[in-house]
């Protein structure tokens, strides 16, 4: 699913509000969570699950076209865990 499948679908679920205001909420939250992991900080959904950044260091790559050795920086990466409930409702078995 992308960005705007899942405002179609709030807006399908949701008929009473606006598509163009589902919009700016899908857009706010995803930026506010950005946001946070931008400052270092962590955001945690309760049942969902907890973003975070990971810190990767410097180091030695290769460019996949030529071979040759590249330095590639320091840099944060984001990072997502489940949380519990998510976990037990993928894995649940159908009975």
């Amino acid at each position: 699913m992308i960005k705007s499948e899942l405002i179609l679908r709030m807006a399908q679920s949701n008929p009473h509000l606006y598509q163009r205001d589902i919009e700016n909420i899908v857009n706010t939250i995803i930026g506010e969570i950005t946001d946070v992991l931008a400052q270092g900080d962590r955001v945690e959904l309760r049942g969902f699950g907890a973003f975070s950044t990971k810190e990767r260091r410097s180091r030695i790559g290769r460019n996949p076209r030529t071979g040759a050795a590249v330095a590639v920086g320091e840099k944060r990466v984001p990072f997502f865990k489940t949380g519990k409930e998510m976990r037990e409702r993928l894995n649940r078995e159908d009975s």
